[in-house]
């Protein structure tokens, strides 16, 4: 059998650690050929195609990134897009294609599957933690233990200069890891999409910080967003400059961007991309097409690709109001 592997969507600590599970187990154990589409759906798209083997996936447990390459490349926007994904699957002579991504890379997947037969089998991957149909995604731990490193370096810089200091995480429709990191790093203030915050409630909360010894941490997710208004771009800034301006208090951002993504992938997330990509070849073996690999307590199941990526897992307000009493 052989068997058609890509990345797609945003890069994300794991992947190679899927790739490597799947091209070992696939084989080491059941004989497997393995070809790596390159960049996303752009590498069946147009037939860019490398040999997977492993000698291949030898030393990328600890790499951050994809040896495939990623992008958010849409094939349903492509002109003949599944017909060519079809005629270079044939080429390949490929058994089943693996497709490692989040939802939208997912969505893409789910349509080839159910629209055109095309035998894909789902790997979820977002450092955001919102597919619903799974409890962790690979990435998430990377991405919080990053932030939260941020934010431990910041309370120092903040307390030394009595300054505010806004650390804007990403997360654009939930807010997984402004919640995570901003516990875990003793933030005075956590903003997410889910909860529109007030202003002025935020500033009183900074106001009420500097009465103590400390100055305040506000921690706000990059799709936060006002109670009274509409969505900011680069609400981090905005928000430092708003506070200033209300509370007279300095207040500088830090926006963690795309360091959120790299680098080398914590132990959780070595440990589960490697579990997904053993489960995800033995669901390729089994024929179960149209099926994602899902992490429930701690055993891997499979669910339906398309039920995966039918709503996104946000945060609940029970669980934000929990941490409502750190605020302040």
């Amino acid at each position: 059998m052989r068997v058609g592997v890509l990345t797609g969507g945003g890069d994300c600590p794991g992947l190679n650690a899927v790739i490597r599970a799947i091209v070992r187990k696939g084989v080491q154990e059941y004989g497997y050929e393995f070809t790596g589409f390159r960049d996303g759906w752009r590498g069946p798209l147009d037939g860019d195609a490398t040999p997977l083997d492993i000698p291949a996936v030898r030393g990328i447990l600890p790499r951050g990134g994809t040896i495939l390459g990623s992008s958010r490349t849409d094939p349903f926007a492509a002109p003949d897009g599944v017909r060519r994904i079809r005629e270079n699957l044939a080429k390949h002579e490929l058994d089943g294609l693996i497709v490692i991504g989040g939802a939208d890379t997912l969505r893409t997947a789910a349509r080839l599957v159910d629209e055109y037969g095309v035998p894909c089998v789902g790997v979820p991957k977002t450092i955001d933690n919102d597919l619903s149909a799974t409890d962790w995604t690979f990435g998430f731990d990377t991405a919080v233990g990053i932030a939260t490193e941020a934010i431990d370096r910041l309370h120092t810089t903040a307390e030394s200069h009595r300054r505010v200091l806004v650390v804007e995480v990403m997360g654009r429709h939930t807010g997984w890891v402004a919640l995570h990191s901003g516990l875990a790093g003793g933030a005075n203030v956590i903003l997410v999409p889910e909860q529109r915050f007030d202003l002025d409630q935020v500033c009183a909360w900074v106001t009420s910080r500097f009465k103590s010894t400390y100055a305040p941490i506000v921690v706000v997710a990059e799709g936060a967003r006002p109670r009274d208004g509409a969505a900011v771009s680069g609400v981090g800034e905005w928000l430092g400059t708003e506070i200033e301006r209300r509370t007279g208090k300095e207040a500088r951002t830090t926006v963690l961007g795309h360091v959120q993504r790299g680098g080398t992938p914590s132990a959780f997330d070595r440990w589960l991309a490697t579990r997904f990509g053993l489960h995800a070849i033995d669901a390729v073996r089994d024929g179960d097409h149209g099926k994602m690999v899902a992490l429930r307590g701690t055993d891997i199941v499979r669910v339906p690709i398309s039920e995966a990526t039918a709503r996104l897992k946000t945060v609940d307000p029970a669980l934000y109001a929990e941490v409502g009493v750190f605020f302040g």
